[in-house]
């Protein structure tokens, strides 16, 4: 590697080993090191290599230095496997990289260069986000506002949001005040940067938007960042942010020599920031620059790869490509409909193990799920089967921190003896129950042996708590000695919603601003869900128990169990993909609050599900979902309908939806407002289900021991006349002004004429 410094680069063809085994785009991308340089990989394209190898050939070729070469990832794994892989190629000096890491750190490293600039020191501290989180509620006190109501969890989303977009307090927007204290938030923000300046310390967000504070207000300091780094790389450029996005753009206006990775067809972090638009106008923002596809792939069999190429193909804002590979064997993607969400978890529970008795390793399946809570089902399956799994990205189910905390108040209920209970949630949500309080009834309690509530119960007849703590302490025990009172007289599911409602334990949640926030919500949720499939409290209370004490005692050989957000940048031999159900996924939410856009985010994710599949795609859905603690009759996925029908093999349960098959229901063609009832017939995808069943829809079983609200009559006969008074899940009441076979139209009584599919209306 003598030759690393040389002024004149070095025949690549002297040294062709590192260039050995790439494919002509891949070693064009390799290649193309004048100049702007966008390379389009595509899921399973080898684009770590072309990117790894990209660096080594201009380091090899004496084209630039180590340290002046500006290497970008997202993650530190990321960093470490590309520093090991170049390290590979040209030995010791892969030392030199001194610029090679994630956003951060090496914004942290130009900072404490620089940090005077910006009214900080060079020892500053760099906060974490539970350091962050009690900054801005100090701000929060130092204001008077009212705690419970605006967080400090809350205020702190809502500046790290600002922060993404590379805005400082006086950057917001006037009318964006108003996200947070009722108009508020700007100042807030500027107090809680005050802060932050006095106490010389900066959370994630300050590491880049003080660089470009210093870049765009000292151009001296810019020019010899821009002189510095002769080339730039950057890794997963569809998941920059704003502040990355100008952060970058003002490093690359002078030499130009920038190569940004990535596939906007994988852009699916919009939720924290990222801008799939960076990527899209990546040409518009530097003329003249080369675009590589990647389409390649080494990773999936044909079908899966036409499969998600043909559902990619529905999004308008994208570049293009189209994934293909030399392989020519493998299975067709499996679409499967079920009856319920159990059903859903008793089929991939059973798949599972019947790959397991062919000879397949666990570590060889995958299930990724759109949302947290739709893992009960799977975890709690899996423990029945005596499966062993591995959630990635996050704790079980019932090692949640919310779902602690709700079967904590349950616990308590049903015992109130129970400390380790009362400890967890006699302060949340905060109730004024302070350290100074809480030591008291520990001290007191060990000295007389009683229980922590006999302990309250015995403090509160006496004078030793001041009026504050006496009066919230009475408030917590009458709250618990109610709801024990009604555990004979409530349903669990009842008396579940009732505590978590009444203890301000929702409303804490509701009220919390984080990302995490709406997830939590669900959870909550999902163990109303679990409780009412319980006779009793009791119960329910020992089944957590027990599954809480599952022994995870094997790190190898488990069924791999995450969400699509945390999957991305697997790949496994056989992937399941559950709850292919409009609201689910695509998410109600998501769409609900922001629109096409998510509506596009969401067939991202889609597609990144199903690309993390090598052999065997496995997608299913449920005619009937428990949400929220009451059945729901669930609409297929539109996903499921955009996938190309040769690609695909259906197999569903006799009588869903009236058919043997899927219906593969046409759900773009379905919105928030109405259905379009002969597109819904005339769907190719409902006449394939149609034909497979060999007959005509007929009323579908019951469910043993569950009310099922599909009900599906003959084709060409109305099951509702004109006049009849209707329910329908969504809309509410209201009274049948036509009907022709299974069209109706309802005039419903707050929505107005709305056309709809009988099979969702009952008799009123």
């Amino acid at each position: 590697m003598a030759g690393l410094g040389a002024a004149a680069p070095v025949d690549p063809a002297s040294a062709p080993a590192y260039m050995a085994g790439l494919n002509d785009e891949q070693r064009a991308a390799v290649e193309a090191t004048e100049g702007p340089v966008l390379m389009l990989a595509g899921a399973g394209t080898g684009k770590t290599r072309a990117l790894t190898t990209r660096l080594a050939h201009l380091l090899f070729t004496g084209r630039a230095r180590p340290w002046q070469l500006l290497a970008v990832t997202f993650t530190n794994k990321a960093a470490r496997e590309m520093k090991e892989r170049i390290g590979a190629i040209i030995g010791e000096s892969v030392e030199g990289l001194q610029w090679l890491g994630t956003f951060h750190s090496i914004g942290a490293q130009i900072l404490r260069r620089h940090a005077e600039l910006v009214g900080l020191k060079p020892s500053f501290t760099i906060l974490d986000a539970d350091d962050m989180v009690r900054l801005a509620k100090q701000v929060i006190e130092a204001a008077g506002l009212d705690e419970k109501r605006w967080t400090g969890r809350g205020l702190s989303a809502v500046i790290d949001g600002w922060k993404n977009r590379g805005l400082t307090p006086d950057k917001v927007p006037a009318n964006e005040a108003w996200r947070f204290a009722d108009g508020k938030a700007i100042a807030l923000y500027a107090a809680y940067q005050a802060r932050l300046t006095a106490l010389n310390a900066a959370d994630f967000g300050d590491l880049l938007i003080h660089n470009l504070t210093i870049f765009q207000q000292h151009p001296d300091v810019l020019a010899i960042y821009q002189d510095k780094f002769h080339y730039m790389l950057v890794d997963e450029y569809q998941d920059t942010n704003v502040a990355q996005y100008l952060w970058l753009r003002l490093l690359a206006q002078t030499r130009k020599n920038i190569c940004c990775v990535g596939d906007d067809d994988q852009s699916i972090y919009g939720w924290r920031g990222a801008e799939v638009e960076n990527i899209l106008r990546f040409e518009k923002d530097f003329p003249g620059a080369k675009v590589i596809r990647l389409e390649r792939n080494y990773r999936s069999t044909p079908a899966i790869l036409a499969a998600a190429s043909g559902l990619i193909a529905a999004n308008k804002a994208r570049l293009g490509k189209t994934l293909w590979t030399e392989r020519s064997e493998g299975e067709l993607v499996k679409v499967r409909g079920v009856w319920d969400g159990e059903e859903e978890a008793r089929l991939i529970g059973d798949d599972i193990e019947s790959e397991q008795n062919k000879g397949r390793p666990l570590s060889d399946l995958a299930v990724l799920v759109r949302a947290s809570f739709q893992m009960r089902a799977f975890e709690e399956r899996f423990n029945t089967l005596g499966l062993p799994y591995r959630v990635v990205g996050g704790p079980r189910f019932y090692e949640r921190e919310e779902v602690r905390d709700a079967v904590a108040y349950l616990r308590l209920i049903r015992s109130a003896d129970d400390d380790l209970a009362f400890d967890r949630i006699s302060n949340k949500p905060a109730r004024k129950l302070g350290g100074q309080t809480m030591q008291t009834i520990h001290a007191l309690a060990r000295a007389r042996n009683l229980s922590m509530m006999a302990t309250s119960r015995l403090l509160l007849e006496s004078d030793e708590l001041g009026a504050a703590a006496c009066n919230a302490l009475r408030k917590f025990v009458e709250m618990i000695d109610r709801w024990s009172g009604e555990i004979d007289t409530m349903s669990p599911r009842d008396l579940t919603e009732l505590v978590l409602e009444e203890s301000g334990y929702t409303d804490f949640w509701r009220n919390n601003k984080s990302a995490k926030a709406d997830s939590k919500l669900d959870n909550l949720k999902e163990v109303v869900n679990a409780v009412s499939e319980f006779d009793t409290l009791a119960a329910y209370l020992d089944h957590v128990a027990l599954v809480a004490d599952h022994n995870e005692a094997q790190t190898d050989g488990q069924v791999w169990l995450m969400t699509l957000h945390a999957a991305k940048g697997l790949e496994f031999p056989v992937v399941f993909l559950p709850g292919w159900e409009e609201g689910v996924f695509p998410s109600q939410r998501s769409l609900d609050e922001g629109g096409a856009a998510a509506l596009e985010e969401e067939r991202r994710l889609a597609y990144v599900g199903i690309t993390r599949a090598r052999e065997s795609c496995r997608i299913s859905f449920a005619a009937n979902r428990l949400m929220y603690g009451r059945w729901q009759t669930s609409l297929p996925s539109r996903f499921i309908d955009e996938l190309p029908e040769s690609e695909v093999e259906v197999a569903s349960q006799p009588g869903l939806y009236g058919a043997a098959a899927t219906t593969f229901a046409s759900q773009s063609r379905f919105d928030a407002a109405r259905v379009d009832e002969d597109a819904y017939y005339d769907n190719p995808g409902w006449k394939r289900a149609r034909a497979a069943s060999g007959r005509a829809a007929s009323s579908p079983p019951q469910i043993e021991g569950r009310a099922t609200t599909i009900s599906v009559s003959a084709p060409g006969k109305a099951k509702f006349e004109i006049g009849a008074r209707v329910f329908h899940q969504k809309f509410g009441y209201g009274r049948v002004t036509a009907a022709e076979g299974q069209k109706v139209t309802v005039n419903f009584d707050h929505s107005g004429a709305k056309k709809v599919v009988d099979s969702f209306l009952t008799a009123a």
